[in-house]
C-alpha cells in the first residue's frame, strides 16, 4: 500500500472514531473531526514526495468531497482557541523560546528533527507557531494603522489606497484568516531576518533543513520567488510546514474559502482586490502542494 493510500485510510478511521465519541466533539469546538487524529502514525517518519497527502485516482469524487467536508472553515481561518483544542499541545522547553501551541503530531516530528540536528551540532528553536485569528489581527492592524513600521515606513502616511497598503504588508505578514500559522502545522525557526540565513551559523542551519527537513515531513512553503512561484510572500527560509497535516488543510482551504470570506479586520476590503487566496494562501512552493 502506498503512503498516500495508507494516509487516506487513517483519515477515514479517525473520522469514524470521532463520530462515536460525543465528548471529543464537545471539547473540539472547531468541528474538524477529520483532523482529530494524527494523519501518520508516530512510528512513521514521512519523506517527500511519498508523504504528500493526495487522493488516489480510484477515490470517487463523492468520497473526496466527504473528506474535505470534515475540515471546517472556522478551523481554516484560525477562529478557535488552540489552548482548548485537544489536537494542540503546548510546546515545551527547549523547543520553543516562549509559550506557544502546536499540533501534537507536528510537534512530535519537530522534536525528532531537533534531536537529529543536535547530534550534528545544530540547534533549532521555534520562534513562532500557532497564531489564531485575533493574534494575526493584532499584527496586521498595527501595521495597517501605522503603529508598527513596514520596511521602515509608517504606511498610513505613505500608502493611502487599501490595495497598495495591503500589498506592502503582505510582503511579510498574512491577513487574518489567511495565515498558515492558524493551523498549528507551521513554524518559524531560529530567526525571521533574511540576512541571518545568508552566512555563517544561519547558513549552516538552513542548509541542514534543505537537506533533511523533508525526512521529518517539513517543507519550506515560501521558497524563492520565480517562474515556479510568481506571486505570494517573500522567501522565508525560517518558515517550515508539516505537510502530513498541512497538505490536507491547504487543499480544503482552496475548496472552501474565497476572498469574500476574509473579513473582520481593518483593510479586509482589499482581499478581493489582490486575490489573496489565490496569490498568497495558495502561492506557495509547488513542492509543498
Amino acid at each position: 500500500m502506498k503512503i498516500g493510500q495508507f494516509t487516506l485510510v487513517l483519515f477515514l478511521i479517525a473520522n469514524l472514531m470521532s463520530c462515536s465519541d460525543d465528548s471529543r466533539n464537545k471539547t473540539n469546538d472547531s468541528g474538524d473531526d477529520l483532523m482529530n487524529r494524527a494523519i501518520v502514525p508516530d512510528s512513521t517518519v514521512p519523506k517527500i514526495p511519498d508523504s504528500l497527502i493526495q487522493f488516489d485516482e480510484d477515490i470517487s469524487a463523492e468520497k473526496r468531497k466527504e473528506i474535505m467536508d470534515k475540515i471546517s472553515k472556522k478551523y481554516l481561518m484560525g477562529k478557535f482557541d488552540p489552548a482548548k483544542d485537544e489536537r494542540f499541545t503546548a510546546i515545551p522547553a527547549p523547543y520553543a523560546q516562549k509559550d506557544m501551541f502546536m499540533r501534537k503530531e507536528a510537534l512530535e516530528s519537530f522534536k525528532k528533527m531537533h534531536d537529529a540536528a543536535k547530534k550534528e551540532g545544530i540547534t533549532y528553536v521555534i520562534r513562532s507557531a500557532t497564531r489564531p485569528f485575533n493574534a494575526q489581527k493584532s499584527i496586521w492592524e498595527a501595521k495597517w494603522n501605522g503603529k508598527r513600521k513596514v520596511d521602515g515606513k509608517f504606511l498610513p502616511k505613505e500608502v493611502k489606497d487599501p490595495r497598495g497598503r495591503a500589498v506592502k504588508i503582505l510582503r511579510w505578514s498574512s491577513m487574518p484568516s489567511t495565515s498558515r500559522h492558524h493551523w498549528g502545522t507551521d513554524i518559524d525557526i531560529n530567526s525571521t531576518e533574511p540576512e541571518y540565513f545568508e552566512s555563517g551559523k544561519g547558513l549552516k542551519e538552513y542548509e541542514w533543513l534543505v537537506e533533511h527537513a523533508h525526512e521529518f515531513g517539513f517543507c519550506q512553503v515560501y521558497s524563492e520567488m520565480g517562474e515556479d512561484r510568481p506571486y505570494g510572500y517573500q522567501e522565508e527560509k525560517w518558515h517550515w510546514s508539516y505537510l502530513p497535516v498541512s497538505k490536507a488543510l491547504t487543499d480544503a482551504y482552496a475548496k472552501k474559502i474565497t476572498d469574500l470570506d476574509i473579513e473582520g479586520f481593518m483593510g479586509s476590503e482589499s482581499a478581493p482586490m489582490i486575490e489573496v487566496v489565490k496569490k498568497y494562501v495558495l502561492g506557495i512552493n509547488p513542492q509543498c502542494l
